[in-house]
């Protein structure tokens, strides 16, 4: 069966937000992660735009039957693309979801990035990746800004819990990305 597939870059690399079949490492070149403010939310989404000297790691998976409909409204406010990434070597045809340019706002007080949101991302790079995905996660993602730690009553609606050592990652690399941002 030939189903087609997703790149994940953020979120849906963590595959405890979705059931989408066969998720495999994948890289992206030419894009660049960056968190940007939208009319849709008051807090960062994180998103893609085209940079010819990154490179981006994530995942793929299969959308059975071509059904896009549950990503789709999973990823409200995303415009979907073609995109051709990096699989083992092989280059795959698949699709990529950047926030739509008629629900980002631009020259606005920048909405602040959920800690719930981020924990999740970091968990999924961390699992995928080891620590080696999740600093080139923090290194190849512009736009950071302040943090609206609501680890104890998340708003994000896939979080998901950490462990003690996914937990002092995340605040590792956090602390190391605003530091380097003063």
């Amino acid at each position: 069966m030939n189903n087609p597939a997703f790149f994940g870059y953020g979120s849906l690399v963590n595959l405890a937000t979705h059931t989408n079949a066969d998720p495999l490492p994948a890289r992206l070149a030419g894009w660049r992660r960056v968190w940007i403010t939208t009319g849709i939310r008051d807090a960062a989404f994180l998103s893609v735009e085209p940079d010819p000297s990154c490179v981006i790691d994530g995942i793929t998976a299969q959308v059975p039957g071509g059904d896009w409909a549950m990503l789709d409204l999973r990823e409200t406010g995303y415009d979907r693309h073609p995109v051709t990434v990096m699989q083992g070597g092989t280059a795959r045809d698949v699709a990529i979801y950047q926030v739509s340019p008629e629900v980002r706002i631009r020259n606005r007080v920048k909405a602040p990035i959920l800690r719930s949101y981020l924990d999740v991302v970091v968990q999924g790079f961390w699992q995928v990746y080891g620590e080696t995905g999740v600093a080139d996660l923090f290194a190849s993602t512009s736009g950071w800004r302040a943090i609206h730690d609501d680890r104890a009553a998340p708003a994000y609606p896939r979080h998901q819990r950490l462990t003690a050592a996914q937990t002092a990652l995340v605040d590792h690399y956090l602390q190391q990305m605003m530091q380097g941002n003063r």
